[in-house]
């Protein structure tokens, strides 16, 4: 998620395009280093195409979710699409955990090729990786129970308990723009934020509101949690890629402008995450990161 500052604010290629794909994707995997992350692998594949490593979320409900072997949500949507424009069938993807402290480090040490994990696109990042996109805007929000009426924002924080991600911008414009006045506590993972928020071990949770809607209407926390809606920064989500591959930008780019423009975009957010009753916003101009 995923800085922002301000409020508010991927089917075809040709065989030629695959076989260069293959090329440059099958240098990427061969390396990696002794702690594995978690990973699974989709069934059926032609094995005629170029594999690919995708990094996703596991535990973000409508966007990354996984139960038993099965994988869902936008962003699986999205990594899906993008690998099938660049010739690479979905059986042939081998998903692995892409929790945020861990984004870069998977592109740069070639334990993943793409990552799609709601991955804000930030200029420090820049340095590490590239960017395709941005394919999604979301804008960072809090998460709070419902009955606490007195936390209507940021502003209202002082003094309270607030839980977000490590190494995440939501974490880190809290520190720059809050600092002093919040007891900011971090932990690995969003799914452990909303647990203790549900359990009143701390008073707020803050990443994108996508995120939170996702949360919110899960079974355990439905009508317990809610949404402030008063989003504080733009959060322009890309599909990380190993720096300096700007080929592969460029068809990453093409293949996420097919998926706003044929309609894909929209249907995946309306099933994954519409049922959460967040608002679908307009498409962003991939290629603009």
């Amino acid at each position: 998620m995923s800085t922002g500052h301000h409020k508010h604010s991927i089917r075809r290629r040709t065989v030629t395009a695959a076989a260069l794909a293959a090329l440059t994707l099958t240098g990427l995997a061969a390396c990696g280093s002794d702690e594995e992350p978690a990973t699974t692998t989709a069934g059926g594949g032609t094995g005629t195409g170029p594999k690919l490593t995708v990094g996703v979320p596991f535990d973000e409900p409508g966007l990354g979710l996984k139960s038993g072997d099965k994988l869902s949500g936008f962003d699986i949507d999205t990594a899906k699409y993008v690998a099938k424009a660049l010739g690479t069938a979905e059986g042939d993807i081998t998903w692995v955990e892409a929790n945020p402290e861990d984004r870069e480090t998977l592109l740069t040490s070639g334990k993943a090729n793409l990552i799609v994990a709601t991955y804000s696109i930030t200029d420090e990042r820049k340095q590490k990786v590239d960017f395709a996109g941005p394919y999604f805007v979301a804008h960072q929000d809090l998460l709070v129970r419902r009955n606490d009426e007195d936390l209507t924002g940021p502003d209202t924080l002082g003094g309270r308990s607030l839980c977000s991600v490590t190494r995440t911008t939501s974490a880190a414009l809290v520190k720059t723009l809050y600092k002093g006045n919040i007891k900011l506590q971090e932990y690995p993972k969003y799914s452990e934020c909303v647990d203790a928020l549900a359990k009143g071990d701390i008073d707020a949770v803050t990443t994108d509101d996508v995120i939170l809607a996702g949360y919110a209407a899960q079974k355990p926390y439905k009508g317990q949690l809610r949404l402030v809606g008063k989003g504080f920064s733009d959060e322009r989500y890309g599909v990380g890629l190993k720096k300096g591959d700007t080929e592969m930008v460029t068809k990453v780019n093409a293949a996420l402008k097919s998926y706003i423009d044929d309609g894909s975009w929209k249907k995946s957010l309306d099933s994954t995450v519409g049922p959460s009753g967040y608002a679908i916003p307009d498409p962003p101009t991939p290629g603009s990161s």
